[in-house]
């Protein structure tokens, strides 16, 4: 079982996050058993697994979406349950699997709404804010459409925009709850080819949902894997990409390609 990964990284000091026995139960249905793990800070993170394994369910505790029912999360070294609202607001920022409509509202109006956490409902908006605001739209590429209304654009280019928000909110890690699943293979290049440039540029932390083992490992420095709520894997895209890894991850039989044009591996079910 693939569980150190991140005990063997030479370029994390301290733990990003800490999870310690976590675990989640609604109505009697254990849906996230126990789990420890610790993530490191500036590392682009995947977690797979089928449909019911606790992808989301995690990511949602992380956030503090939810509470977990058992155990405890640190985040930057303190319980997530220190921390007050506008200064986990800050240094974390979380991305729902649907992101709600935004009508009538433009592209450098929904982007400015990160800044809420640093200046309030009532406080000004100062150059700091127009700063960040200007700077998120150029590090998402989204500056030919920051004119134009929110719903007005495709999907590819409506995550781009909720990801700028997320870079306005200047937090230091983003959760993202399945940020490609309804999109064609070019936004999903795209939205995938944005956050590892924030990871590398910007040194921001991403834990996202991801169901494309081939995508996880190709744009993912780590990939955390469940099954049935359980943590059965953790380690870097080549730790996992092994058939038998694989096997055990997706209990479907799985074999190992190599890419002609680049040499990446490639899982391909049998």
């Amino acid at each position: 079982m693939l569980l150190n990964a991140q005990q063997r990284s030479t370029d994390v000091v301290a733990p990003l996050l800490s999870l310690s026995d976590v675990s989640f139960a609604v109505e009697g249905r254990t849906l996230l058993h126990p789990l420890t793990l610790e993530l490191g800070s500036g590392r682009s993170i995947a977690l797979i697994g089928h449909n019911g394994s606790g992808k989301s369910t995690l990511l949602k505790l992380i956030g503090r979406q939810q509470a977990p029912t058992g155990g405890q999360i640190t985040f930057e070294g303190k319980p997530l349950s220190e921390w007050g609202n506008r200064d986990f607001a800050r240094r974390l920022a979380y991305m729902p699997q649907r992101t709600p409509a935004a009508p009538g509202m433009l592209v450098k109006e929904l982007v400015a709404l990160g800044r809420y956490p640093w200046h309030g409902a009532l406080g000004r908006f100062g150059e700091d804010d127009h700063l960040k605001v200007e700077e998120a739209i150029e590090l998402t590429g989204i500056g030919k459409f920051s004119d134009r209304m929110v719903d007005s654009l495709s999907g590819g280019e409506r995550q781009r925009v909720w990801l700028a928000m997320l870079v306005a909110q200047d937090a230091s890690c983003l959760l993202l709850d399945e940020p490609i699943s309804a999109l064609d293979i070019r936004h999903q290049l795209e939205v995938l080819s944005l956050t590892a440039d924030l990871c590398r540029k910007k040194g921001i932390s991403i834990i996202m949902v991801l169901h494309d083992i081939n995508m996880a490992a190709r744009f993912c420095d780590e990939i955390i894997a469940l099954h049935s709520g359980h943590l059965v894997a953790h380690g870097t895209p080549d730790d996992l990409m092994s058939p038998g890894e694989l096997q055990r991850i997706y209990d479907v039989p799985m074999d190992i390609i190599r890419q002609p044009s680049n040499g990446a591996v490639i899982a391909m079910a049998r």
